[in-house]
């Protein structure tokens, strides 16, 4: 969706607000509806991959309220296009990844109940509880080439 900013830095604003189930036959980037102030586009496709180590991800994913699908947005050269989709997933983890640089535009969008239904079967059939386990530390004496002491290096000259 694409409306007009409020910002002097930028013109439009753009933010991923649902994701079209089942996927429309022709993909491709295409207005879908106008409103006052706005304008909604089909801006293209993109696949779900799920794996069977990413589990605990999509139960936490599942778990929201409404359940949540990630939308990954990578920038293009175009103006009219600024946007392209680059990857849909159900692992919070794995869109914060994409979106720490804030280069990629990354959404959290309702995930429609077919795909819930899909992600809870696959979470269903793979799922292994890992038991949380504390890490022990190791005892100062059982590293004996550990240094010992430390040393400050340089001085506090010049400070006040």
């Amino acid at each position: 969706e694409e409306r007009p900013a409020k910002s002097r830095w930028q013109d439009r604003v753009w933010r991923v607000v649902e994701l079209v189930w089942p996927p429309p036959a022709e993909a491709g980037w295409r207005l879908l509806v106008e409103g006052p102030g706005w304008t909604r586009f089909l801006a293209g496709t993109a696949e779900l991959e799920l794996h069977r180590k990413e589990t605990a991800d999509y139960k936490l994913a599942l778990s929201a309220e409404p359940p949540q699908l990630y939308a990954v947005l990578r920038a293009t050269d175009e103006a009219e296009r600024p946007w392209r989709p680059f990857l849909i997933t159900a692992s919070p983890f794995e869109a914060q990844i994409y979106a720490e640089p804030g280069e990629d535009l990354v959404e959290a969008v309702p995930m429609p109940e077919p795909i819930a239904e899909l992600i809870r079967a696959f979470v269903e059939r793979h799922h292994v509880e890992q038991p949380f386990v504390k890490r022990k530390r190791k005892a100062a004496d059982a590293a004996p080439d550990a240094p010992s002491t430390f040393e400050v290096v340089g001085g506090t000259e010049g400070r006040s």
